[in-house]
């Protein structure tokens, strides 16, 4: 077979691990793998034919040519948050502008299918999130065989427990907080750290609960600022060294508010968020009259090597969707449920966002995780 494998959405720690451990044992199986540069603009903005173009997004891989890649986090794929089915104008490449003069966004997905096809793929890899995963489920209703594996640090891809980088994500915030602890401690001050989680506040429970800050704000329940004001200064004095610290998903909204964007959309209908943190801080230094320190980690959380639970997950779930593949076994995610190695329907990914279980794992009235028992429940509390 010649398999195709591709990264999108932003970079997490793993994915080079994923890649490798893909490649080696579908060489081991006797088949060939073409790394697609940049996501799925390396089947937009390629031009078949084109040899310079081709060079530029299409990459023989063998065990040597990945031999070293798990060292360095990110991909050398390199990624990006292109999505063929809605692409704006503006974003269309030249060499297909004669066939869309539209204003709005355009469907190019009849281009990507055309390059498949040129391309002789037998089987399509994509690692992604929910975006990602959107056009990947696009593709497989058009009968690309597909095999998807599960990527983003904010784990809310539904039909599994777990999504390669997030673990990484949490054990820099937890390190990042505790580190925070000596600032906030030493100036006696209210810290707010802002955490990425666009539409699931799970980074920001699980660093929260395991670093045992005073208050988590998720992206699930919008929150009264002077409610919050008022707990963290009860957190703040009944502290010995007089000081709160306060985890924010950066999808997090005030009641009655929206969710904070820094930009314009971009060429795909993307938003970047960022900026609920300050404005949280500001309204807490206007309500409480102390002095806020803020604080946020982004980049830093999906940065560097994989921890060693994103490695493993990275390996095994890479080694699974070359055997579905190689099987012929496609419309497949490759998945961890109930802290089993499995795989569900592709078509999964489209039913819903994945979330926090508020019911189960917060409190609403005082901001802060619950969870009361864990006999039982999967390693990952979903």
């Amino acid at each position: 077979m010649r398999i195709g494998i591709l990264t999108g959405g932003g970079d997490v720690p793993g994915l080079n691990a994923c890649i490798k451990a893909f490649v080696n044992r579908a060489a081991d199986d006797g088949h060939e793998v073409v790394g697609i540069r940049r996501g799925w603009a390396g089947l937009l903005d390629w031009q078949a034919g084109d040899l310079a173009s081709e060079a530029g997004y299409i990459i023989p891989l063998d065990k040597q040519s990945v031999r070293t890649v798990d060292r360095t986090g990110g991909t050398f794929l390199h990624s990006s948050r292109t999505n063929p089915a809605k692409v704006g104008a503006k974003a269309v490449p030249e060499f297909l502008r004669p066939a869309s003069t539209s204003d709005g966004t355009v469907d190019l997905t009849q281009h990507v299918l055309k390059l498949i096809e040129h391309l002789g793929l037998e089987a399509l890899v994509p690692i992604g999130g929910d975006d990602t995963l959107s056009f990947a489920l696009r593709l497989h209703d058009e009968g690309v065989p597909v095999v998807a594996i599960p990527k983003t640090m904010d784990n809310d891809v539904h039909g599994t427990d777990y999504c390669i980088g997030f673990s990484t994500a949490v054990t820099r915030s937890v390190q990042f907080i505790q580190d925070l602890r000596t600032s906030a401690g030493s100036h006696e001050r209210i810290a707010v750290i802002e955490l990425f989680g666009r539409y699931s506040g799970e980074t920001s429970l699980v660093a929260a609960y395991l670093s045992g800050v005073d208050r988590a704000i998720i992206s699930e329940i919008p929150f009264d600022p002077n409610k919050l004001a008022g707990l963290l200064i009860a957190d703040k004095r009944s502290n010995p060294s007089n000081y709160a610290m306060l985890t924010i998903s950066e999808g997090a909204t005030i009641q009655g508010g929206e969710l904070m964007t820094r930009e314009r959309e971009d060429a795909f209908g993307h938003r970047k968020l960022g900026g609920i943190g300050a404005v949280t801080g500001d309204l807490l230094r206007e309500l409480t009259g102390e002095h806020i320190i803020y604080q946020q980690l982004a980049y830093l959380m999906r940065s560097g090597r994989p921890d060693s639970l994103d490695l493993m997950v990275a390996t095994n779930f890479a080694v699974m969707a070359a055997d579905l593949a190689s099987a012929g076994r496609t419309g497949r995610m490759v998945a961890l449920r109930q802290g089993i190695y499995t795989d569900v329907p592709l078509t999964l990914t489209r039913e819903r966002v994945k979330r926090v279980d508020v019911d189960a794992l917060y409190d609403v009235e005082s901001y802060r995780p619950k969870v009361r028992q864990v006999a039982g429940t999967p390693m990952f509390l979903y």
